[in-house]
């Protein structure tokens, strides 16, 4: 089995994290040079988060299912989902105070003087008309898919979590004359994770692809004046998550900065492809590894995906705020409260929809007429950079959420979390030269633990 040591022992292109920056630097590089090129590249980006969604649904419906089976104690799962629907909750709102405190105090929108009847109304149209049809009635009834096998070809990922959550419940009730089941959806869950694995091998590709096309599209220089909006977002961000998580961090017995070390693949591959998705099964993973039970991480993760987009409501404030400012409106105190409070609803209602943190704010800027809804024009075209800061900011989030419900509820080992976090129990997650899956880890010893 493989010690610290020997890890570090291993040629650093062997390493998925170095692969993935390669490939990040890479794309850049290509876009800015070439931009018709880097645009050309799209598809590999678009493949490789294809590839990981394909999956998704079975790496969802297994975790769930097994973990919620083995719980002996059903109000003990009832109990679970409520803490993490408040913690989501109030996280959520700190998020959203956040964004209004920094949008209304550094106010980067001030000064641009933007004239809205040259503004393309036009390219905004088609997310106003997704925004009315995503509403949260609508998110509130596709919860229940058609059927069974619709929520896992979609991969919507709020429907499978409710198949899997009943499936499980009841599995859980057979008893012994379950345990067939039981033992063949987690050896399944094995199997699929073995699958991520040899995926997650072409996120450096993915990456490189996604980061080509966002800078070959859009380019350097097109961010203008809008760099202080981009800037602001991800300053806002910053003190989110070293504030505000790393605080919640210190009350849960772990240093955020070992757990984003632990996680720099999966923050990478956020990155390099602007989305969460693709590092869900790969985290999901992860966190069972680091010491949360199973049956925490099938809960709690999936659903923080839904109801944990931290990343989202400080866009959605801050884009809001820079609109009006860009367009020299002044808000009022009850017009920004109204923002906030619809920001809480549509920051949940359109997740899972392609460019749902730009639909969820036009949908939210529509309970303030004042507000011109051309002027999201403004930040269509910037929205690519700020999403993959949203992604970021929302998968951390979550890892810190799936660590603190499993304090909560006694099941982390925190232990394990330690030696995990320190350096000194080490996954191998390369792949052998026949294909085989990942081993699994063992402890190396301590004095090979190293910051």
């Amino acid at each position: 089995m493989q010690t610290a040591a020997q890890a570090q022992r291993k040629p650093l292109y062997t390493s998925l994290y170095v692969q993935v920056v390669a490939g990040i630097i890479l794309g850049v590089v290509v876009g800015y040079l070439a931009p018709s090129v880097g645009v050309d590249m799209k598809p590999f980006g678009d493949v490789f988060i294809k590839m990981i969604k394909m999956v998704i649904g079975l790496v969802i419906f297994c975790t769930v299912v097994a973990g919620i089976s083995s719980m002996s104690d059903m109000k003990k799962m009832g109990r679970l989902g409520g803490k993490a629907l408040l913690y989501f909750e109030v996280l959520s709102t700190l998020a959203l105070v956040i964004g209004v405190i920094v949008g209304n105090v550094v106010r980067p929108g001030a000064g641009m003087n933007a004239d809205v009847t040259k503004l393309d109304a036009g390219a905004v149209a088609k997310y106003a008309g997704q925004a009315k049809e995503h509403g949260t009635v609508d998110f509130l009834m596709n919860i229940v898919p058609n059927t069974v096998f619709d929520a896992l070809t979609k991969g919507e990922i709020l429907p499978i979590v409710f198949i899997a959550v009943l499936f499980g419940y009841v599995l859980s009730k057979m008893g012994e004359s379950g345990k067939p089941l039981r033992d063949l959806v987690d050896s399944a869950s094995h199997w699929i994770f073995g699958v991520i694995n040899v995926l997650m091998r072409f996120a450096p590709i993915g990456a490189f692809g996604a980061m080509a096309y966002t800078i070959g599209k859009f380019g350097l220089g097109s961010l203008g004046q809008l760099v202080g909006l981009i800037g602001t977002f991800y300053l806002t961000g910053a003190i989110f998550v070293f504030g505000v998580l790393g605080l919640v961090s210190r009350w849960g017995g772990f240093s955020l900065l070992k757990l984003l070390r632990y996680l720099k693949e999966e923050l990478l591959i956020t990155l390099g492809a602007s989305s969460s998705d693709a590092a869900l099964p790969s985290l999901m993973e992860k966190l069972e590894h680091l010491g949360c039970s199973k049956s925490v991480v099938g809960l709690v993760v999936p659903t923080g995906y839904i109801f944990n987009a931290d990343g989202t409501c400080i866009y959605m404030t801050l884009a809001a705020l820079f609109v009006a400012q860009a367009t020299n409106i002044d808000l009022s105190l009850t017009q920004q409260m109204a923002i906030f409070g619809v920001s809480l609803l549509t920051s949940k209602g359109a997740s899972g929809i392609t460019g749902a943190g730009f639909i969820a704010l036009v949908g939210t800027l529509s309970v303030v007429p004042a507000i011109p809804l051309a002027g999201m024009a403004l930040i269509l075209g910037i929205d690519r950079f700020m999403s993959e800061g949203r992604a970021i900011v929302n998968i951390i989030g979550n890892a810190v959420a799936a660590i603190v419900m499993a304090k909560l509820e006694g099941e982390l080992d925190t232990g394990r979390m330690q030696e995990v976090l320190s350096g000194r129990l080490v996954e191998d997650y390369s792949i052998g030269g026949d294909g085989s899956v990942p081993r699994r880890p063992s402890i190396a010893a301590p004095a090979t633990a190293s910051l």
